[in-house]
């Protein structure tokens, strides 16, 4: 089966090309480059896109004989979301408005979409379940949850089957360490407290220790990259056997806040992590932590890499990999 993976050079979808490969799949990869990275890839076909191109993605759907989507690709900063929502709204929506309309004049009504628990914003109720009222406190949040609305009507009015997969906090690298996070700015938590390690920044930034929490600190979810990957491949088997529309939290229900990942963080490397307090970030919410009994129901999906000990060892590997060859 020959898959369309946009975005498929990031950092879950370069792990999920390498699950496609293993199980069978034929994924052709639809990536500009603007953020990914082509060194990444396993294997596959690898076409060097923007889904701004409408007909780029028509020829391609067309001359590969595409039967099955995973759409990856999107602007993924929430701070930059903030500074420049036109950016993220036309982004973002455009792109996957072409890409749907390119997928139904070509008759592919299989679609699996890479979402975010961003579409929540600041839960009601812990752990968070798929019925959880959406209100996304940033424009990110809200092109995933907007792009949620237009996957029901197009499901509901052209048949489209499809599958929303949101994410908790995504972490860890692939267990050989050859493929990891890489992103430029560098966002997230544990590649940020990494690169504080490897003398990249003088300090780790902590924003915000008078969060409602424990110790003051964010508390969120982290699943490992190889069981999102897995998600995905088992969205797609769904979808090859009856028709679904459908919404998943893909996330471990367990959670861990800022200070108890450096705590981890410390003892899996042996260094210790200089800190520099700063304000809270805008959007910043206590506490997420998912509720996965769906997804292990429906889509038979349980996280297998994603104990806190393998992420971060994983995570540490894959960075002192990357050092070495720059």
């Amino acid at each position: 089966m020959r898959i369309l993976v946009t975005g498929g050079a990031g950092y879950i979808g370069s792990h999920t090309v390498k699950i496609l490969l293993e199980k069978g799949y034929e994924p052709v990869i639809f990536d500009n480059l603007s953020s990914g990275h082509k060194e990444l890839l396993p294997g596959g076909i690898f076409i060097q896109a923007d889904l701004r191109e409408k007909e780029k993605i028509e020829k391609v759907i067309k001359e590969y004989r595409i039967e099955a989507v995973i759409h990856f690709a999107s602007l993924i900063q929430v701070g930059e979301s903030y500074d420049n929502p036109r950016l993220y709204y036309t982004h973002n929506l455009i792109t996957t408005l072409n890409l749907l309309e390119a997928m139904l004049e070509a008759g592919v009504k299989k679609f699996v979409f890479s979402s975010s628990a961003a579409v929540y914003g600041e839960p009601r109720f812990v752990p968070i379940t798929e019925e959880h009222p959406l209100n996304p406190t940033n424009p990110y949040g809200q092109t995933k949850a907007f792009i949620e609305k237009i996957l029901a009507d197009y499901g509901r009015a052209h048949g489209l089957s499809y599958i929303s997969l949101r994410y908790f906090n995504a972490a860890g690298a692939d267990l050989d360490g050859q493929r990891g996070e890489l992103h430029e700015p560098e966002t997230h938590l544990i590649p940020n407290i990494m690169l504080h390690l490897l003398n990249k920044k003088p300090y780790f930034e902590l924003y915000g220790d008078d969060f409602p929490t424990p110790d003051g600190t964010p508390i969120r979810d982290y699943i490992h990259v190889l069981d999102l990957a897995e998600a995905h491949v088992l969205a797609l088997r769904l979808m090859e056997a009856k028709p679904v529309q459908a919404f998943f939290n893909l996330g471990t229900g367990q959670g861990y806040s800022v200070r108890e990942i450096i705590s981890w963080v410390e003892r899996i490397t042996g260094k210790k992590v200089r800190l520099s307090l700063k304000p809270r970030r805008l959007g910043d919410v206590p506490i997420l932590m998912a509720s996965k009994e769906r997804a292990a129901r429906e889509l038979q999906w349980e996280p297998r890499y994603s104990d806190i000990e393998t992420i971060i060892r994983t995570a540490w590997k894959w960075h002192l990999y990357w050092s070495q060859q720059k």
